[in-house]
């Protein structure tokens, strides 16, 4: 056998990769993203759920020297990295978190500054703080990885804002190599995870997204009370284990209790729950000891489990792109798995709701104040002591200022206004790109109800929204193959079932292509359907369009030369 220093770097990654974690093979992308990341080439990997993205920066990281440090949303799905890191017996792993008491995080720290743990998870708050920051430069990292990275932008406003200071904090440590993972994100997300993370000329790695052995069905109802009653039934009759994702706490308490009248081991998991009940819920469901799940959308992040045979959906999300994140979590064995959307339109108007949430104009205006009246570099927990507003209304704040280019955020992480920007005209901006923000996120749940309502293939529609041409029809949804029994898929808006002759300029749209728009600006082509394409626009969001106005009229233009 040739000595580790003969081996070329795809085949030291594979040798790490069977030595270290007993893995015979790479799959797709994976082998890509890896010597890329070797090459100390910052990188995006977009790999479905289950395709096996952690691999990427757990075999790289133990070849690397220095530790990797792994930016993690949740402490559940931290808690999972970690013992199949330590199961496979690779080089010790640990967290800082909020969940640990004062000992175990100085521990933590300890194993990291001795060499002894070769990973560290953080969530992005914790990297908020000067003293674990100035603690991570003092280790070296040598890889900067950024897990969920679509939090940066679907979420990056209202969900967890701190993951928008993230290059700071890779300056501050001594700019390691950047890998930033996700299993959703169509071109243009693409295109601002980059820039958000400011990445340098990174390597984009993506597979595709098909994952054909999820039989997708939407049901559509008038009445809530008869959905509520399709969903706990679908869920008792469906092979067990199962997620059922419910849009408030409330209504994943309802949904847990009913399933466990019925004698079904149900639990519900979300941000209400204390941090052990949502440990022993998650423990217990990868254990096989629960039969379903009911979570809300934003910790379903922490349930990662192979043998998932459902999800069910009991009202709309908030985007397709939310919504293939969650039914990936089914069937990552590769077996036949199902998931349905129980859909009513009055369910839209929650998520309009938090489409719609975004920093006011006042607490906007009160944070570029107190920029601007300190004159120099400001810590933002000055700022918010000060305005007597939370640290995360702040960052929020704060993040759209500098996206506006009316702040800027020093190297040490305080922030300063830009010369010659005013407090108001600061305002301004920044809730012209909050207006910008609401107008794409509901332009993407109106692309969720189209996925909802179309009577064209569900596959078709979810996967050329993420820019991948699919012919169809795919036999595996309820409306290339409708289900038997007596079942009634009731047809909604929009499509007619029908397959639309191709429009003559449809040659020169395909998905990618950028394009401008008279009215709307510049856009990006997502997918064509014969006479029709639907474009990402800068400042509309998605718009479906028909090619015969569109370019009849002279509405709609490809860039060939891009301006700026």
């Amino acid at each position: 056998m040739p000595d580790e220093s003969e081996l070329g770097t795809a085949d030291r990654l594979k040798r790490a990769a069977a030595d270290v974690f007993g893995w015979q093979e790479l799959r797709t992308g994976q082998l890509e993203a890896m010597e890329s990341v070797m090459a100390g080439r910052d990188t995006l990997a977009v790999m479905p759920t289950g395709a096996g993205k952690s691999a990427v920066y757990q075999v790289t990281g133990s070849l690397l020297p220095g530790p990797t440090v792994v930016v993690s949303p949740l402490i559940a799905l931290q808690r999972d990295q970690i013992a199949g890191l330590l199961r496979r017996g690779a080089a010790e792993a640990v967290a800082v978190n909020s969940a640990q008491s004062a000992a175990e995080t100085e521990a933590a720290w300890t194993a990291v500054r001795q060499g002894d743990a070769g990973f560290l998870f953080l969530s992005p708050e914790q990297l908020a703080k000067d003293e674990v920051v100035e603690r991570l430069a003092e280790a070296a990292p040598s890889l900067f990885v950024v897990d969920e990275a679509q939090c940066v932008t679907g979420w990056g406003h209202d969900f967890r804002p701190d993951y928008l200071r993230l290059p700071q904090v890779v300056r501050r440590v001594g700019g390691p190599t950047v890998l930033a993972l996700t299993a959703t994100a169509a071109p243009p997300v693409r295109e601002e995870i980059v820039q958000r993370l400011a990445m340098a000329d990174p390597a984009l790695v993506v597979a595709g997204f098909d994952r054909p052995n999820i039989t997708l069905e939407v049901r559509r109802f008038l009445d809530d009370a008869d959905k509520r009653r399709a969903v706990v039934e679908r869920a008792a009759a469906e092979a067990k284990p199962g997620i059922v994702y419910a849009a408030t706490r409330r209504n994943a308490e309802e949904y847990a209790a009913e399933l466990s009248e019925l004698g079904l081991h149900a639990a519900a998991y979300h941000a209400g729950l204390t941090a052990d009940e949502r440990s022993r819920t998650h423990d217990a469901f990868l254990a096989g000891e629960t039969d379903v799940v009911v979570a809300t959308s934003a910790f379903g992040m922490g349930i990662d489990k192979e043998d998932v045979r459902f999800v069910l959906h009991a009202s709309v999300p908030g985007s397709l792109d939310a919504y293939y994140q969650e039914i990936g979590r089914a069937g990552r064995d590769g077996a036949p798995a199902v998931a349905v959307l129980h859909y009513r339109s009055e369910d839209s108007g929650l998520q309009n709701f938090f489409a719609a949430r975004a920093p006011d104009e006042e607490t906007l205006g009160e944070v570029a104040e107190l920029i601007h009246e300190h004159g120099g570099p400001v810590a933002l927990d000055d700022v918010s002591e000060r305005a007597d507003l939370t640290r995360r209304r702040v960052t929020a704040a704060s993040n759209l200022l500098e996206q506006a280019g009316a702040v800027r955020t020093e190297p040490d992480g305080r922030v300063r206004p830009e010369p010659g920007v005013t407090a108001e005209e600061a305002t301004e901006r920044a809730a012209r790109e909050a207006e910008s923000r609401r107008r794409l996120e509901r332009s993407r749940l109106e692309m969720m109800q189209g996925y909802a309502e179309t009577t064209g293939c569900r596959r078709r529609f979810l996967l050329g929204y993420f820019g991948e041409p699919y012919d169809g029809p795919c036999g595996t949804c309820d409306v290339c193959s409708p289900p038997g029994g007596g079942e009634t898929v009731v047809g909604g808006a929009g499509d007619t079932g029908e397959e639309r002759p191709a429009h003559p300029a449809a040659a020169s749209y395909p998905p990618g292509t950028p394009v401008r728009h008279s009215s709307w600006g510049d856009g990006t082509v997502m997918s064509e359907d014969g006479d029709r394409i639907t474009v990402l626009f800068d400042s509309m969001g998605y718009r479906t369009l028909s090619l015969a106005s569109a370019v009849g009229n002279g509405l709609l233009t490809t860039v060939t030369d891009p301006v700026g």
